[in-house]
């Protein structure tokens, strides 16, 4: 898992910090999360319900990983009622602080082709920031010209 500290973001701005948004003014606070243990099926028609593409996966209320559609595409209509999450979710989940500028996440999520990032508060998922979130943010960047 890849943890990126809060106090990074002194040495990459160069632009005065309250003109700059905050990776926890963009996110979705408090978003779905699954279990390790659920299976594919509840994963899938939760996603469904909730119009998500990715969902945290959390072990006794700590991040282990993270689960997108794609991943559960992976796994025959047949066997997702009994597969759980854990065999098809990805370990290597991109975690960052809320604190953080949301340009510097949202350039390494570009870099690295990931759809989302997880954002946590002491090691708990406090929320989700995703590329709808980033286009949002880039509206309001756009409109404010």
């Amino acid at each position: 898992m890849q943890f990126i500290d809060g106090n990074r973001r002194k040495h990459m701005s160069k632009v005065e910090p309250r003109t700059r948004p905050l990776v926890c003014d963009y996110m979705t606070p408090s978003p779905h999360t699954v279990g390790v243990d659920q299976s594919v099926a509840k994963a899938r028609q939760l996603m469904i319900d909730i119009e998500a593409r990715h969902l945290p996966v959390l072990d006794d209320g700590h991040l282990v990983g993270m689960v997108s559609e794609r991943d559960l595409r992976l796994v025959p209509d047949s066997e997702q009622a009994t597969v759980p999450v854990e065999q098809v979710m990805s370990n290597d989940v991109y975690a960052v602080d809320g604190s953080l500028y949301l340009a510097d996440v949202a350039l390494h999520m570009a870099n690295h082709h990931l759809g989302s990032a997880v954002v946590t508060s002491h090691q708990r998922v406090i929320g989700i920031l995703t590329s709808t979130d980033l286009s949002k943010a880039l509206a309001d960047v756009l409109r404010s010209d």
